[in-house]
């Protein structure tokens, strides 16, 4: 009952975070000072894809690279910051789903463990047990060997005159 709210509770989430990234676009590209460090972090970002670019298209990369105009710059930077933020929600409720399954195969590991000691002391007290049954079958072993078939169905009989017999000595 649990997972499938869980699951469907990452999944909201994560429906849920693409408007606020939308609306953290919207407010980025009103405050003046965060929209000039924006347009720096567009401009870095639009220099170094396409340096990427030119060495993977095998172009020349020491040309002077033209940097965006402003509403462009912070479009790209508006939109690189809605990706990551979508991206860090999604990333997190990866890594609590992650850590959420490792404690629930721990559990289940612990409860293997506890269930194998268990058997572990139940061999035990077999192992113990057929010991003893062994010992009693080489007692009646002995006994019908020394007084005959007879002294083996008479054995409480038996063992309590050995005992009689052997008080006086």
């Amino acid at each position: 009952m649990v997972l499938p709210l869980l699951k469907l509770g990452t999944l909201a989430l994560k429906t849920l975070s693409k408007p606020v990234a939308s609306r953290l676009k919207k407010q980025a590209g009103l405050h003046p000072r965060f929209r000039q460090f924006i347009v720096d972090i567009a401009q870095k970002n639009h220099q170094i894809t396409t340096q990427m670019q030119r060495r993977i298209y095998g172009h020349a990369t020491d040309v002077e690279i033209r940097p965006l105009n402003e509403e462009k710059a912070v479009q790209a930077a508006v939109d690189l910051m809605g990706e990551v933020f979508v991206f860090s929600v999604a990333g997190i409720a990866l890594i609590f789903e992650v850590q959420r399954s490792s404690r629930s195969e721990a559990r289940k590991e612990e409860i293997r463990r506890k269930e194998l000691e268990m058997m572990k002391q139940r061999d035990e007290e077999l192992s113990r047990e057929v010991q003893s049954l062994r010992r009693k079958l080489e007692e009646l072993e002995e006994l019908s060997k020394k007084r005959g078939l007879g002294a083996v169905f008479n054995f409480k009989h038996a063992s309590i005159e050995a005992g009689k017999s052997a008080e006086p000595a």
